[in-house]
């Protein structure tokens, strides 16, 4: 084979392989930054979500919106255990920054008004404790939806909102019950 084609070959063969390794780079710089800043999914452990989130589901969690936005109301957000920051938990939004929170009468009440959560609870669903405080400045009030199994504000109390990573936005497995999330609407609530 002349010399000139065993260059060429050679060189071919080179002009390849770095191709391949910019591609490669470029992927996981891509990986890297949509999940640490962007989205990241998050693997259910345990029935405090239940019936909305159940055991072993497969969750894509929106980093984004909060670095732009707070927490509303009914959202269910991921955040690190205080207790613990290496445990991440998953739970609803209830109390906002500045609001008055009472558990009593089987319910959450809300700056004096019950809320309503009939959007994501069924009806038979009782909220134990006897709470009442309010809410500092970044502090918000985070429940599980099964609220006999969830280890939650009641128990661990406020969470600060530095502690919060995301919130849910997408349902990836298992495929049956796949979907994208909303946070329901409380339109008898003002926030302060």
């Amino acid at each position: 084979m002349p010399t000139d084609i065993k260059k060429f070959k050679l060189n071919g063969g080179w002009l390849m392989l770095w191709e391949v390794v910019k591609v490669v780079a470029m992927a996981l710089a891509i990986v890297v930054v949509v999940k640490h800043f962007l989205f990241q999914p998050f693997y259910v452990k345990g029935a405090s979500m239940e019936p909305t989130y159940e055991d072993h589901e497969y969750l894509i969690i929106d980093e984004l919106t909060y670095r732009f936005n707070t927490p509303t109301r009914g959202e269910v957000v991921v955040f690190r255990y205080p207790n613990d920051t290496s445990q991440y938990f998953i739970k609803r939004v209830i109390g906002l920054p500045g609001e008055s929170i009472q558990v009593r009468d089987s319910a959450v009440w809300v700056n004096g008004k019950q809320l309503d959560e009939s959007a994501y609870l069924d009806a038979s669903v009782q909220t134990s404790g006897s709470i009442s405080l309010t809410l500092g400045a970044k502090e918000y009030y985070l429940m599980g939806d099964n609220r006999s199994a969830s280890l939650d504000s009641r128990i661990f109390g406020p969470v600060n909102r530095t502690f919060i990573v995301g919130r849910t936005w997408f349902r990836a497995w298992p495929f049956s019950r796949l979907m994208r999330f909303s946070a329901p609407s409380y339109p008898t609530l003002t926030t302060p």
